[in-house]
């Protein structure tokens, strides 16, 4: 009989095997691909963002903040810098991202692999787990290779998010089959879907701006970035932080909208401002058509699209503008708005919303308040973060939580 088998050889499944078997535990670890850690090779562009100095609670998103507080604290932040200080990753640190300084993902998977061998952690990969039953006081898992029997059951398996590196939301089964509700999974850090008839005009086009998420009509979040047009509707980091709640609330059937500032970068957020700035630079750029005043500001692409939406010939001057026609331009590059109709797969998505809900586990353990013995990490459960290392920054955390609680220690 094996001691503690970890389902799932992800970022918090190596971590929590780790942890566990420093705890004197006889650890198993079942992966179904044929290496751990396939998922951690594709983030932050193949260079791993594995961390942010800036870990603010309103960089994670779930239904149960309240939880959330008494796993993201101080003293596990230290320990997880430790844990990667002492497997030899040395940060390259750029506006608070942390990356291996070897630029390379390989570096942390291939470290914390290593760790986990030297802690004598058993790996089984190319192996799928088809069942998970509890039987007594133990837990017989089903695989393809054959019943494994563990008196603790650490499960990792990730989200439905990015299937092709094994993520195939499984986990969700066994968690519902062990008695957990789920909250519908569904893409996050992912791109926007619209259907205005112009996309294909702008497709291409990169812009710095101000986004903002607009839920019937209410503001609920703005995000500061690139953005990127697409043919299908919008993109970026700035549209990834948005995305969870977009994906939320079209499944709720609430109206969902992003409101664009194309202007944000010159600090002007409305119509009244626009018209002064420009007042300002008509007369400085003299004897200029209203293309020629905004070209070299924005992607001609996008002006002769804005002019376009906002019926103004391109060889017009700013003086032969009505003030309704220069308000309704303010407008338009100020605060434009994009009807969301939906999201890109799981496909494209870097991770989810939704999952295992917080209020059932132990927050200082991640073990399960619905089978003993059981315990959760990772995208199981319903946290999804922000672009810039938070998504691991949880899985790491959770998988520290996880396997040092083998130890036995009880907490208030």
């Amino acid at each position: 009989m094996k001691d503690i088998i970890v389902i799932g050889g992800g970022a918090s499944g190596l971590v929590a095997s780790i942890y566990a078997a420093k705890s004197g535990r006889k650890v198993t670890l079942i992966e179904k691909n044929a290496n751990p850690g396939k998922k951690i090779l594709i983030t932050g562009n193949g260079k791993c963002n594995y961390w942010n100095v800036d870990q603010f609670l309103t960089h994670y998103h779930t239904k149960n903040p309240e939880l959330l507080e008494k796993m993201i604290t101080k003293k596990n932040q230290e320990e997880i810098l430790s844990f990667f200080n002492k497997l030899g990753i040395i940060p390259k640190i750029k506006d608070g991202y942390y990356y291996p300084y070897s630029n390379q993902a390989t570096s942390i998977q291939t470290a914390l692999i290593k760790e986990a061998e030297l802690q004598g952690v058993e790996i089984i990969t190319e192996t799928e787990v088809l069942n998970i039953e509890k039987e007594k006081d133990n837990f017989k898992i089903t695989t393809t290779k054959g019943e494994f029997i563990g008196n603790k059951v650490i499960l990792s398996t990730g989200s439905k998010a990015c299937p092709k590196t094994g993520s195939d939301g499984i986990g969700y089964k066994f968690a519902k089959n062990l008695g957990h509700t789920i909250i519908e999974p569904l893409p996050a850090l992912v791109q926007l879907k619209a259907n205005a008839t112009y996309l294909k005009e702008w497709h291409g086009i990169r812009s710095d701006v101000k986004v903002s998420l607009i839920e019937n009509n209410h503001l609920i979040d703005s995000q500061i970035g690139e953005i990127q047009l697409t043919d299908y509707g919008v993109s970026g980091i700035c549209i990834f932080c948005l995305s969870g709640r977009v994906s939320r609330g079209l499944s709720e059937h609430k109206k969902e909208q992003i409101q664009i500032n194309f202007l944000h970068p010159f600090s002007i957020t409305k119509e009244e401002e626009f018209i002064t700035w420009m007042n300002k630079r008509n007369k400085i750029v003299v004897g200029r058509t209203i293309s020629n005043l905004l070209d070299g500001i924005l992607n001609y692409k996008l002006i002769n699209l804005i002019l376009k939406l906002s019926k103004i010939k391109r060889d017009i001057t700013w003086n032969h503008l009505s003030m309704q026609e220069k308000y309704l331009l303010g407008t338009n590059l100020t605060k434009f708005m994009l009807d969301i109709t939906g999201t890109n797969s799981f496909e494209q998505a870097q991770t989810c919303t939704g999952g295992i809900p917080l209020s059932e586990i132990n927050p200082y353990s991640m073990e399960s308040t619905k089978e003993k013995g059981l315990y959760l990490t990772g995208e199981l459960l319903d946290v999804d973060g922000d672009c810039g290392g938070y998504n691991l920054s949880f899985a790491w955390i959770t998988g520290y939580l996880a396997g040092t609680s083998q130890k036995g220690e009880e907490h208030d």
